[in-house]
């Protein structure tokens, strides 16, 4: 009998987990959850709570406002949820937090070739830095904001991993030439009608020259991150970065 193969399989703790799936449940990415490309498990923090109050939190040591999510009540919450036999014990395990790495189109790729993250939304001022550190916690960053919890954040890495698993986009092409998968941000893009309000699509894209088309994308794209993106462009030309060339002759999804 052949092994049952396991999907690629979000786990989100969160104190909120009738947001879930929120906007993870329609489009690109419901339609995979409800086909079985990916699986989606969204566990209330709460439950590993030990009082009847079912507390999760407490005051700040050291004073200061707000309140922090409890180290004890946290760490049982992530061991439960990592107890489960078809739970791999190596996946990665994110919080949500402004003071994270920054999240980027590589890391993307990372976390959607492994088992499926288990991603911790805190809420409050933060949680107690000691479970950061006994379990292992790596710190995200979805951008220089800060939002009441990790639940957005949580939907944006969720999204961008489940976009690149195998079966959910309809062309694997439609990965391939979209904004950072070279360093460097999206060629414009157009479509019918070919006058819009006197504005026309390039002639070059009409002319059916696949070598020069894909020449002017390119130039286009480096004239977008050059213009928009300098911290991008400079980190392209630095000696070590990679000189990969786009497709010349790939079908756009």
């Amino acid at each position: 009998m052949a092994a049952e193969i396991i999907p690629w399989r979000a786990t989100v703790l969160t104190l909120f987990p009738e947001m879930f799936p929120g906007p993870l449940g329609a489009s690109l990415a419901g339609k995979a959850l409800a086909s079985g490309l990916w699986a989606l498990e969204a566990r209330d923090i709460r439950d590993s709570a030990t009082d009847r109050h079912r507390s999760v939190d407490d005051t700040p040591a050291g004073g200061g406002p707000g309140m922090v999510l409890r180290a004890d009540v946290l760490a049982a919450a992530i061991d439960a949820a990592d107890s489960a036999a078809d739970r791999p014990r190596d996946r990665p395990r994110l919080l949500m937090s402004p003071r994270g790495r920054p999240l980027t189109q590589s890391w993307v790729r990372e976390l959607a070739a492994g088992p499926g993250p288990l991603i911790v939304c805190g809420r409050f001022e933060g949680i107690d830095q000691r479970v950061i550190e006994a379990r292992r916690l790596e710190e995200v960053s979805i951008g220089d904001y800060v939002l009441s919890g990790g639940e957005i954040a949580a939907f944006a890495v969720i999204d961008a991993c489940v976009r690149l698993l195998p079966g959910v986009m309809g062309k694997p092409a439609s990965g391939a030439e979209e904004s950072f998968s070279e360093g460097l941000l999206e060629y414009p893009q157009y479509t019918r009608p070919q006058d819009f309000e006197g504005r026309t699509i390039p002639e070059i894209l009409l002319s059916g020259d696949h070598a020069k088309i894909a020449a002017w994308r390119q130039a286009e794209a480096e004239a977008l991150t050059r213009a928009r993106r300098p911290d991008l462009w400079a980190a392209r030309q630095a000696p070590s970065a990679p000189r990969q060339k786009r497709p010349k002759n790939t079908t756009e999804g």
